[in-house]
């Protein structure tokens, strides 16, 4: 399963192809919060030459996702439970911002779209394998937000969910409880059937703060974890 998808690169050919795999790497907790980032193993695994992997870590970089230091090279970031919350609450700014506009222009071909985000989304959170779960309950939440007509509000929740899927990857993902996402989700998508707006915005705000707790209380008990081993 590949990674969320992101605003496609400048570079072409192996730059691209480097990115994309350390992007895959990220989001399947293969490079994990904290941890250097040997960008000559990367090139070994990727197939290349270091040229185009550290071209990639460069683009990672301006996007926050990976830093450099001066001299020791490339570096995830440690965990950060305020920057996720900050994210979380972001997020909800967002999302509940579009909703109005997205109600507005919610014709029969978008209600049609955002069943299918809907169904693709259920069909996946009854199967195994929790990054599908992940990137259809995503793409979920970013067709609705497509559905307001807002680009640059959509490209920066899509840039959210990046630094939540990427930067953080498995440490963060396995705490979001899918079975209460399904209702959320399917009572979201009968407000806005209905074109009941109050309803719609309630039910998205309590959804995104239920996942931020869940999310929220995985850190800190992995923090604790680690803690506790490193005494």
């Amino acid at each position: 399963m590949a990674p969320p998808k992101a605003k496609p690169i400048p570079d072409v050919g192996h730059t691209r192809k480097a990115y994309q795999g350390i992007r895959q790497m990220l989001f399947h907790n293969e490079i994990v919060p904290g941890q250097k980032i040997a960008y000559r193993d990367l090139a070994e695994r990727l197939g290349m030459s270091q040229t185009p992997v550290i071209q990639a870590l460069k683009w990672l970089e301006f996007q926050g996702l990976v830093r450099h230091e001066h001299h020791r090279g490339y570096y995830t970031e440690p965990i950060s439970i305020q920057e996720v919350e900050e994210i979380y609450d972001f997020r909800e700014q967002i999302e509940l911002a579009l909703l109005p506009q997205a109600l507005t222009r919610m014709d029969a071909l978008a209600i049609k779209k955002l069943q299918a985000a809907l169904d693709a989304h259920l069909k996946a959170s009854r199967e195994i394998y929790l990054y599908d779960r992940l990137l259809r309950d995503m793409e979920f939440h970013l067709t609705l937000a497509s559905l307001s007509g807002n680009r640059v509000q959509h490209q920066t929740l899509r840039l959210l969910f990046d630094l939540l899927y990427l930067k953080y990857g498995g440490n963060i993902l396995f705490s979001t409880s899918m079975d209460k996402a399904d209702t959320a989700h399917k009572e979201l998508f009968n407000h806005i059937h209905d074109n009941h707006l109050a309803g719609a915005k309630a039910v998205l705000s309590q959804h995104i703060n239920s996942v931020k707790r869940h999310v929220l209380s995985g850190l800190e008990r992995l923090m604790k974890e680690k803690v506790k081993a490193n005494v």
